[in-house]
């Protein structure tokens, strides 16, 4: 096996696929990313950790054919380091040690065979039938301010998934990991013909999320298939296992209306959420709010350590209220909120309680909030 690639493309490609290699693998072969030429001038590089899978292909100078897979830590770590010229892999028969050479860098790379990479991510057909096209932009977008609100990746269960409901030019998607609730509308211009609800793992739409910056692509290819969902540009190809099961009807949680209503500045609230949480407790993150004649104070204590407190100027005239939230939860959702106020929807001390730009995006977020002992 011998190429001759230039450095940025297979960084690239190299960044593009390592995410999906696994973490704690039981295969040693599941650390590495499969490298294999291909017969139109281009090499293909594959890595999976038999959940999630990545393939993307990427120009190249063909010398001899082959393939081998190496480790991505090191690979990454190797290719980034090279000069900005051609890159020259080979490969004796037979043998799985690598050479990489780059003007006058040469490295050698120990590697496993290609016959113990497993076979059955490549096991897939896409059936052209069962797939839809919809602008990459606001599908991204929807990811990015409906996902954050997921259980963790650890847990495999319903709630570690995002749903993506695609329905009459409308694509929403939502998630919630039973504390709060994250659920944004985009407008789509694509035609599908019929109703599509798919349960896609977080980390599956978030790993598509940080490799979006290699796609030219207006459209992204989207098919199902039994318990398996593709995500299909001209260069990359994402595959993973879909979540099955009824996911929470969210939308009956969101209350239609809340009594009270504050109207708050988005980045003047990070900062004094920023400020006052450097004394919370660092088990619970609790931050109290009180919401009083046009101010909102925020106040955190750890008995250990001290207290802190800061105030902010807001739109409140409703009775007040002292309430206590995770606040962290409390700036994940304004972090994602693109407005540069948001209203906030309150009701009780223990009630749910409503974020949502004060522009006319449709996104909302919920958040439980904590009891004041």
């Amino acid at each position: 096996m011998k190429f001759i690639i230039g450095k940025e493309d297979l960084l690239n490609a190299i960044r593009i696929v390592e995410r999906a290699t696994s973490q704690k693998a039981v295969q040693p072969v599941l650390y590495n990313i499969l490298i294999e030429t291909l017969e139109n001038n281009q090499i293909r590089l594959t890595a999976t950790d038999l959940v999630l899978t990545v393939i993307t292909s990427v120009d190249a100078q063909i010398q001899e054919q082959g393939k081998i897979t190496l480790p991505a830590k090191k690979l990454n770590e190797i290719v980034s380091k090279l000069g900005n010229d051609l890159v020259t892999f080979e490969v004796e028969d037979g043998s799985t040690n690598v050479t990489i050479t780059c003007q006058k860098s040469k490295f050698d790379i120990i590697g496993i065979s290609a016959n113990e990479y497993p076979s059955d991510v490549f096991n897939y057909q896409i059936d052209e039938s069962k797939c839809f096209e919809v602008e990459l932009t606001p599908f991204l977008k929807g990811i990015r301010q409906a996902g954050f609100a997921s259980a963790s990746y650890e847990v495999s269960n319903l709630l570690s998934g995002i749903v993506c409901d695609f329905n009459e030019g409308i694509l929403e998607i939502a998630s919630t990991d039973g504390n709060r609730l994250a659920r944004v509308r985009e407008k789509l211009n694509s035609n599908i013909s019929e109703q599509t609800q798919l349960i896609i793992p977080s980390r599956t739409l978030n790993e598509l999320l940080k490799m979006s910056s290699f796609i030219d692509d207006e459209n992204i290819k989207i098919c199902k298939d039994k318990s398996t969902i593709i995500f299909k540009t001209e260069k990359i190809l994402t595959i993973s296992r879909l979540l099955e099961g009824q996911f929470p009807r969210y939308n009956q949680l969101i209350p239609s209306e809340t009594p009270k209503k504050a109207i708050v500045n988005v980045s003047q609230l990070i900062a004094t959420l920023e400020r006052v949480s450097v004394m919370v407790n660092d088990k619970t993150s609790i931050v109290k709010m009180h919401f009083a004649d046009n101010t909102l104070t925020l106040s955190a204590d750890t008995p250990d350590s001290g207290k802190s407190e800061d105030q902010i100027d807001i739109q409140y005239t409703d009775e007040e209220l002292l309430i206590a939230f995770n606040y962290k939860f409390v700036l994940d959702a304004l972090r994602i909120i693109e407005s540069d106020e948001v209203i906030i929807g309150l009701n009780a001390p223990l009630s749910a309680t409503v974020l949502k730009p004060s522009s006319e995006e449709d996104f909302i977020c919920l958040i439980m909030p904590v009891q004041i002992r």
